[in-house]
């Protein structure tokens, strides 16, 4: 008998880090599926700048309703689930608090529920986030450490994880918990700092715009490379017993430290970065600095960009993709709309 074809489901999968995921698993001969929002514009640029797009098999799903979560369980029968599926926006939290606890917290629930009906042998993994300690006085977070959630996000991300904790110890399910802390890369979504960063001196640098304005330049993350976030992600899933990991660089630098970065990278004043009020948040985490020694003790995972080779890949990448731009070359993307991505679903789509 030849080997057994392992199947994962990744929910999200049209974000940075479902979309990695679904990269490595394939490489590794998985059978790939994903989910997307029937209701919302299908947006693969993702998959498509990854080259993996006609490896995955594509299946609409609604977090918000257990019948189509089920309705994804059978279609693509897993023995794995990676629920990246959120509203993940700290900032658009404090906007929508109520849809952030229906997708964010309350979608984790109907997914629990739906694979103990469906099939209580699925290994998950949920994306659980360090914004969940908020403020708090440790410097340093790990697996112990108390909780202060510190936005709406925040609070429901907490929500879904003691959930999955309750269903791991209720349920008997291998339901594990990954505290990533802030893990970023060239398909970085453009809400987030980094790429906010990466992409306005990128377009500074070519005389596209003039400056670049940014909130809080004195909060300090915890800032890794996702590919690498994705194999520890995998790793932990493959654990004979489930448990909780935070994955993390051990080391901070602050948005102003990432931003001067990437202006030296791209020969540009770093007179061009602004604070304005207008993008500082209600109430902002000062500091956030994982351990991920439980992890690398545990799976041996450890992280290896460091800080600068990471603002360089994402400096670089957007520097070329707007060059690109320029010739009027086409490119899966996310800084211009192409129009292209909701065409080309194709046939491996499952209705």
């Amino acid at each position: 008998m030849g080997n057994i074809i392992k199947r994962a489901l990744i929910t999200g999968i049209t974000g940075q880090d479902g979309a990695y995921l679904a990269k490595f698993l394939a490489e590794k001969g998985y059978k790939v599926f994903g989910s997307y929002r029937r209701l919302s514009t299908p947006n693969f640029w993702r998959l498509h700048y990854l080259g993996i797009f006609d490896k995955v098999e594509l299946i609409p799903m609604e977090i918000s309703d257990s019948n189509s979560i089920y309705d994804a369980l059978e279609k693509s029968n897993p023995s794995e689930l990676y629920n990246f599926a959120a509203q993940s926006f700290v900032e658009v939290s404090f906007a929508q608090p109520t849809y952030t606890a229906n997708v964010t917290g309350l979608g984790v629930s109907r997914i629990l529920d739906e694979i103990r009906k469906f099939n209580p042998k699925i290994r998950l993994y949920q994306a659980s986030s360090s914004e969940m300690f908020g403020s708090i006085k440790s410097k340093v977070m790990d697996e112990n450490t108390a909780f202060h959630p510190a936005s709406p996000y925040a609070i429901a991300k907490l929500y879904s994880h003691w959930m999955v904790k309750l269903y791991r110890d209720a349920y008997n399910l291998h339901a594990t918990n990954g505290i990533l802390f802030n893990h970023e890369s060239p398909i970085r979504g453009l809400e987030f700092v980094t790429r906010k960063i990466s992409n306005g001196v990128a377009k500074i640098s070519l005389g596209l715009t003039k400056t670049l304005s940014l909130g809080n330049l004195d909060a300090k993350r915890d800032w890794g490379y996702a590919p690498e976030y994705v194999e520890g992600i995998w790793q932990m899933t493959q654990q004979k017993n489930s448990d909780d990991y935070v994955l993390a660089t051990n080391e901070t630098h602050s948005v102003r430290e990432f931003a001067y970065e990437a202006c030296r990278l791209a020969g540009i004043s770093t007179s061009k970065i602004k604070s304005s009020k207008t993008h500082l948040r209600p109430l902002d985490v000062a500091n956030l600095q994982g351990d991920y020694t439980k992890a690398h003790k545990n799976f041996g995972w450890k992280p290896k960009t460091t800080f600068k080779k990471l603002v360089k890949l994402m400096v670089e990448s957007d520097i070329e993709r707007w060059q690109k731009w320029l010739k009027k070359e086409y490119q899966p993307w996310d800084a211009v709309t192409s129009g292209q991505d909701s065409s080309v679903l194709g046939s491996h789509i499952k209705n």
